[in-house]
């Protein structure tokens, strides 16, 4: 079995390649730095001709957080939607067995609390993520559409929010998390008396260890054939704040913490039902929030020089 990883130097991506590598696959790759522009339907089409296979894992996006989401909405919407129905119509013309693709969270209902798939229609989505929400939400659409009228196989998972080693690290690209770290790192460095946090400090998130978001993209190889969406999740999730003080502490910084309520909290609550994904796949995500953070900030502290 041949194995395509689109996306394939992106956060998600190099850590698929890696459990993929590990396991003993040698994976096909792809990304726009290698040279492939999934936004240009012929070259797309003569990357899979060419390499003939028979499942795709799809870690390709343009994505960033909240700033990014606000900064570039046109940008986001026709880089993902070309991309969506590029990827879809080459697979489809070549004959890809299996698609496995990653949803963000940000798909729900601005009104939802505990995620559930059964709920994914129920109400918009934030305005913060209305762009990025949308092209994620069309993808699904768009296999649902191949699935009735082709017969093609795609597994469509919802993956929280991920963070960990080698995540963006840059303030407009990085979600929340990774920002935070940044920020952090970067106050105890430069002795800064206080970090400026965007927001009330009370949204809370769930958020998914890379590593577990590359087990669960692996896993959906091998899961039952369906056309509804798969959350992946533990339903439980930390507010900002909070999530300000484990990394205070994590890092070692004594200045004091500031939020700025005149800045965009977001949605005000995530988290995700993944009974169903747990069911289908035999397995959930399993990485300790507090492990993970610290894994994330000691990648930073060696990879990142000083400010």
């Amino acid at each position: 079995m041949k194995t395509l990883v689109t996306g394939a130097t992106g956060f998600l991506g190099k850590r698929v390649v890696k459990k993929l590598q590990a396991s003993g696959d040698n994976p096909i790759l792809t990304s726009l730095s290698m040279g492939v522009d999934l936004r240009d339907f012929n070259q797309t089409k003569a990357f899979f001709e060419a390499h003939q296979p028979d499942v795709l894992l799809n870690c390709a996006s343009f994505v960033g957080g909240i700033q990014f989401g606000y900064k570039y909405p046109a940008d986001l919407f026709e880089n993902n939607l070309l991309m969506n129905v590029n990827l879809l119509r080459a697979a489809r013309e070549t004959g890809i067995g299996r698609i496995v693709n990653p949803i963000s969270n940000c798909v729900y209902p601005a009104k939802a609390t505990l995620f559930k798939e059964e709920e994914i229609w129920d109400g918009p989505m934030h305005d913060s993520v209305l762009v990025y929400g949308f092209v994620r939400k069309a993808f699904w659409v768009g296999s649902w559409a191949n699935a009735k009228q082709h017969g093609m196989d795609i597994i469509n998972i919802v993956l929280s929010n991920m963070y960990g080693p080698e995540d963006h690290f840059e303030e407009e690209r990085s979600h929340a998390l990774g920002a935070l770290i940044m920020k952090f790192v970067e106050a105890k460095r430069s002795n800064s008396p206080f970090v400026n946090v965007w927001g009330s400090g009370t949204p809370v998130r769930e958020w998914l260890h890379v590593d577990d978001g590359a087990e669960a993209m692996i896993r959906s190889i091998k899961m039952p054939p369906t056309t509804d969406f798969v959350n992946i999740g533990v339903a439980h999730g930390i507010s900002i704040i909070e999530m300000c003080e484990l990394i205070k502490e994590l890092t070692g910084y004594t200045g004091s913490i500031k939020l700025d309520p005149s800045k965009p909290d977001g949605a005000p609550y995530k988290t995700v039902d993944g009974s169903k994904g747990e069911e289908l796949l035999g397995w959930k995500p399993s990485k300790p929030f507090k492990e993970g953070v610290a894994e994330a900030i000691k990648w930073y502290e060696e990879n990142y020089s000083y400010a």
